[in-house]
């Protein structure tokens, strides 16, 4: 039996067997190659191997390889919102780690309606999925499915207030704690607060983080110096008209995110003010705006790609090694510094 075959084309799909003997190896030499093993195998055979396969148009048998393996080597990804500014950063991070590892991810989003995202988690695992990742998720009730499933999970940057296993979250109160201490330490002690809804559990975190790095200044709290937002640009330009208006307005914001500090710098303008000579700004996230604003923002970020990473390598471990019940991860951000705050008028 003779095959003929034309430059990335062939009259019929190549097999691995046949791909090994073309490139003269085995067909577990090719297999190494082609699946990135760690096994040795010299540049020479793996050049040779990866040039004939494109030259030949080899295609893995997915199927073949799932009925050997009783894998699908499919990983699913359940999102709250695909179109919050974290969710695709925060999935890039799980694919780049699972693509690597030869896995394929089945990405859906629920817009948060739990019925929805119940009816997706079967739709899932009755296609067979290894694992299923869930970014920015409202609640935890979906574990229960899973664990009876006996299929690993992970949560990454949970958004309701429940510690919970398999997760990988950023340290919401240490972040605020710091982004107030640096205030404090540019001589501020009136520093006003407009934080978030308080359904968020990052909201709870964030007041908590604030509350704190004032105690570390010896600095009272002012429930008068904290007002409430919806995460947008105009509740954070009302808030912090509001503070304009104190009797004793105060001399330095911390916005509970970005979009709200931006708002803040609109109000503060508009007052006839400055920023930062008049009254110093600080915001949380690091969004790609914050460069983009003047004065450019100083704020405390948000690790999206690496709590990504993170969950892929989690549900990876759990995939691969078995199941099990690993302990919440929690990141730490930073503080990125610029002209906001006042840090570069005030002397060394």
């Amino acid at each position: 039996m003779y095959l003929f075959y034309d430059t990335k084309v062939s009259v019929m799909p190549i097999t691995l067997r046949e791909l090994a003997r073309a490139a003269g190896v085995s067909t577990t030499t090719a297999s190494r190659v082609l699946s990135n093993s760690s096994h040795n195998v010299s540049t020479q055979t793996r050049e040779r191997v990866l040039r004939l396969a494109d030259e030949m148009g080899y295609r893995p048998n997915m199927a073949a390889r799932s009925l050997r393996s009783d894998q699908s080597f499919t990983v699913g990804i359940m999102a709250n919102d695909i179109t919050s500014i974290f969710t695709p950063i925060i999935i890039r991070g799980i694919q780049d780690v699972l693509k690597d590892a030869g896995y394929f991810c089945v990405i859906t989003s629920f817009d948060g309606d739990m019925q929805l995202q119940d009816k997706a988690i079967e739709e899932l695992l009755s296609r067979g999925v290894d694992g299923i990742a869930f970014v920015e998720s409202w609640q935890y009730l979906a574990q229960s499915i899973l664990v009876k499933a006996n299929k690993p999970y992970v949560f990454c940057e949970r958004l309701f207030g429940n510690s919970i296993a398999n997760s990988v979250i950023t340290d919401n109160r240490n972040g605020a704690r710091q982004a107030t201490e640096h205030l404090v330490q540019l001589g501020h002690r009136r520093i006003g607060f407009i934080n978030g809804p308080d359904h968020f559990y990052i909201s709870k975190e964030r007041l908590l983080g604030y509350r704190a790095g004032l105690a570390s200044a010896s600095t009272p709290f002012d429930s008068a110096l904290v007002l409430r937002g919806d995460w947008g640009l105009e509740s954070g330009y009302e808030a912090t008209r509001h503070l304009l208006n104190l009797a004793k307005r105060p001399t330095a914001i911390f916005a509970g995110n970005d979009m709200m500090a931006i708002g803040a710098i609109y109000a503060i303008e508009e007052a006839g003010l400055r920023v930062p000579h008049d009254i110093a700004i600080v915001g949380y996230d690091d969004r790609p705006i914050a460069t983009v604003i003047r004065p450019k923002l100083t704020t405390f970020t948000l690790p999206c790609y690496e709590m990504g990473c993170e969950a892929g390598k989690l549900l990876l471990s759990q995939i691969e090694g078995g199941l099990a019940t690993t302990p919440e991860l929690i990141l730490q951000g930073q503080m990125i510094v610029r002209e906001s705050c006042g840090a570069h008028l005030t002397p060394s």
